[in-house]
């Protein structure tokens, strides 16, 4: 009994494993397996590989989109130069607000670094780690604050001279 079903595996089997090695060849970034197409196109035969080929979905066709510069509003028209003057007046009145917050920000935490030597707190005299992490803090943020206070006046020059606004004119 165990041979009958080996010989009926074989027979199934067998044509399977045939059908598989069947030549493939190679036109260009096409495949085929047809020899009559393969030889009047002059394709390369495939030897020792299986090729296995995966359709990939196109794209929609659809309209491209147009990047809207910075001088247009989304609605695609131009913006007036006055109101691009106030808009950058109010930038820059912004980035100075924000200077001087930094600045007072800056002056307090210097203020409480005292040269890497700050007060002492209630429970840092019994755990000296705690004061060490504090320290470690404070001059993190100190190296954070003058790291944003050149972005910020690095920003302030890009703009350009202070100007005076349409407004102060009337």
């Amino acid at each position: 009994m165990k041979y009958t079903y080996l010989g009926w595996l074989v027979l199934c089997v067998f044509p399977l494993i045939g059908h598989s090695q069947e030549r493939i060849y190679r036109c260009g970034n096409e495949y085929t397996n047809t020899v009559p197409d393969a030889k009047a196109l002059g394709c390369k035969l495939m030897e020792g590989a299986n090729v296995t080929i995966v359709q990939g979905t196109r794209a929609a066709a659809s309209a491209p989109m147009k990047a809207a510069s910075a001088g247009e509003t989304s609605t695609g028209q131009r913006v007036e130069v006055s109101e691009q003057k106030l808009r950058d007046a109010d930038a820059r009145k912004i980035l100075e607000a924000e200077l001087k917050k930094t600045e007072l920000r800056q002056l307090e935490l210097v203020k409480d670094y005292k040269q890497g030597a700050p007060d002492l707190r209630g429970d840092e005299a019994r755990n000296p780690q705690k004061y060490q992490e504090r320290v470690a803090e404070l001059k993190a943020s100190l190296a954070r604050g003058e790291s944003d206070l050149a972005g910020i006046r690095r920003e302030l020059a890009r703009m350009g001279p202070t100007s005076t606004s349409p407004q102060a004119k009337n």
